[in-house]
């Protein structure tokens, strides 16, 4: 399989927190399933808006490692939005020819650090052309 293209187009530029964002996109998007780990508190509770709810870090890390096999072909990140700790990121991931638009928010432990005690998730796939 070839690499992941990934494309985003706000600039991080000074901005820790929205360039770790952006990481921890980019491992969803490349199957780095101990990045995404550890950066969930023990408490951890994803709300996957449609279909289900992951709470803790044992149910959290073993939904991560399942969804680690899937690998994109590209990440297009739109939106990074970050305030106290509170974030949000919305883009569009292509993955076996289908395009798939989301948007993350997501609440950090504290103003400081990058560990996550909660994201909700909405995606649905699209047909919309241009990415």
């Amino acid at each position: 399989m070839s690499k992941t293209e990934i494309i985003c187009r706000p600039s991080c530029g000074n901005a820790p927190r929205k360039e770790f964002l952006k990481s921890f996109n980019t491992a969803f998007a490349t199957g780095d399933a101990d990045f995404i780990i550890q950066h969930a508190s023990k408490d951890i509770i994803w709300f996957m808006h449609g279909d289900k709810i992951i709470r803790g870090i044992e149910e959290f890390s073993d939904e991560i490692r399942r969804l680690s096999s899937n690998k994109a072909d590209k990440l297009i990140i739109e939106s990074i939005i970050t305030h106290g700790r509170d974030a949000s990121l919305s883009g569009a991931i292509i993955m076996g020819g289908k395009t798939y638009v989301f948007c993350d928010v997501y609440h950090f432990t504290s103003t400081k650090g990058n560990t996550l005690s909660k994201i909700h998730s909405y995606s649905l796939e699209s047909n919309l052309e241009g990415y």
